[in-house]
């Protein structure tokens, strides 16, 4: 009989402690989207305080990206061996911290150092966030779930936007990582009361060490990925991840420069970036609800054409209005797209890998992250314009799309079913 038992209890219990569970998630994505975003609101004053060149300015995008690679990676792995919410605590307390660190910079290498670091605790927070939820969530609802959650991503990155447009003065960007820095410390105490830990974790590991116990091996961090048909699902997702991770964040930090060079205000900068979280957190929860009622492989078609005409009318894009648009509906397909990817890459895994899975393809992704912020910047100091880099990026969303696609189509049990194989249906 496949039945799936949720953890935590039955019937009105259970609906709370998910509910409780997502909610503290969403917080937790609402301050790390702030945190990812800051550098970008930030990085004209940053940029004018130390007099950095926009190639400089490349590499201070991409050094918080290098630093959530690794931690995606061991916060997954951690999570596996230590439990989801230890290792989650641990990461929203180091992003906190090196946080409040940046307001104290005092060079580029500083800089550097101190956005490296901060990437570390925002990457392993990630993976559990995502673990966590899709083992709060009913079959039925996983998807939506993980989107609900992530839809804090975007506006975090909005809040970051607007602390931007109103702090005053040079000196205002420090504001946007004391507030980055301070809430993640704040909501410590709340997520060591509230949060539980995953019932399915739980069980999982209870398992394992009744396995250990009988002589056989622990599941290894190569097998974790590529035993059986897991193989043909991690490749997808890594692919996938990376084509939309790299035009992502692309515009998650160029945006705001991308407004400023076709003869905008900064306030308009700072509202276009606006837009496009606010069209990302909508998306998150949208796209995502969409493919939990409907057909996945129909649901991740439209949303990657859907990107592809908002990317193209980006790049068209001249006036304020236009680019606002723009903005709006690249963030709702775009951030509605890859939570919808976080959320098919915490079923593809059974629970007692599925933090390592998640956290692999998350640090796979974030090599998009870098590579994205990188290269633009680059492309940026040989003088190529905005509008081209924007246009570029389209065959990226190709790739993106079918690699999507084969990991959807590939299997019948993800057309209409709840999960990828290697998850383990309670019985």
């Amino acid at each position: 009989m496949n039945t799936t038992i949720r953890p935590g209890g039955s019937g009105k219990a259970a609906a709370t402690g998910s509910l409780t569970t997502i909610g503290l998630c969403l917080a937790i994505a609402l301050l790390e989207g702030l945190d990812l975003q800051s550098a970008g609101v930030a990085a004209p004053r940053i940029a004018k305080e130390f007099s950095l060149s926009v190639a400089q300015m490349g590499w201070a995008f991409s050094a918080g990206a290098i630093g959530l690679l690794p931690g995606a990676a061991l916060g997954g792995r951690f999570a596996d061996r230590l439990g989801r919410k230890r290792v989650l605590m641990l990461s929203v307390a180091l992003f906190g911290l090196l946080s409040l660190a940046t307001t104290l910079v005092w060079n580029f290498e500083s800089l550097l150092a101190a956005r490296v670091l901060t990437g570390l605790g925002l990457g392993a927070a990630m993976p559990n966030l995502i673990a966590l939820c899709s083992e709060a969530a009913s079959p039925r609802h996983h998807n939506t779930a993980v989107g609900a959650m992530y839809c804090g991503m975007p506006f975090g990155a909005a809040l970051a936007a607007a602390i931007g447009i109103v702090s005053p003065g040079d000196e205002g960007w420090r504001h946007i990582f004391y507030v980055g820095g301070l809430g993640p410390l704040l909501t410590l105490p709340l997520l060591g009361l509230c949060l539980r830990e995953s019932a399915q974790f739980v069980e999982a590991k209870a398992r394992a060490t009744t396995t250990a116990a009988g002589g056989a091996a622990d599941t290894g961090f190569v097998d974790a990925l590529w035993r059986g048909s897991r193989a043909r699902a991690t490749i997808a997702l890594w692919t996938s991840y990376l084509g939309t991770l790299i035009v992502l964040y692309f515009l998650m930090n160029w945006l705001p420069s991308m407004v400023l060079s076709n003869g905008l205000s900064r306030v308009q900068a700072g509202a276009a970036m606006m837009m496009f979280n606010i069209g990302g957190g909508i998306g998150a929860v949208a796209i995502a609800g969409v493919m939990d009622r409907f057909s996945r492989q129909l649901t991740v078609i439209a949303m990657y054409v859907g990107i592809g005409v908002a990317l193209a009318a980006l790049a068209g894009a001249r006036g304020s209005v236009s680019m606002a648009c723009g903005a709006f509906f690249c963030g709702l397909f775009l951030v509605g797209g890859q939570s919808v990817l976080y959320a098919l890459a915490g079923q593809a895994y059974p629970t007692e890998v599925r933090g390592t899975g998640v956290g692999a393809a998350v640090a796979v992704g974030r090599l998009g992250s870098i590579l994205g912020p990188l290269v633009a910047g680059q492309l940026f100091a040989i003088g190529q314009s905005a509008s081209m880099l924007v246009a570029s990026s389209i065959p990226l969303i190709v790739v993106a799309a079918i690699a999507a696609l084969t990991l959807v189509g590939g299997f019948p049990s993800l057309k209409s079913g709840p999960a990828l194989p290697g998850v383990r249906p309670k019985t």
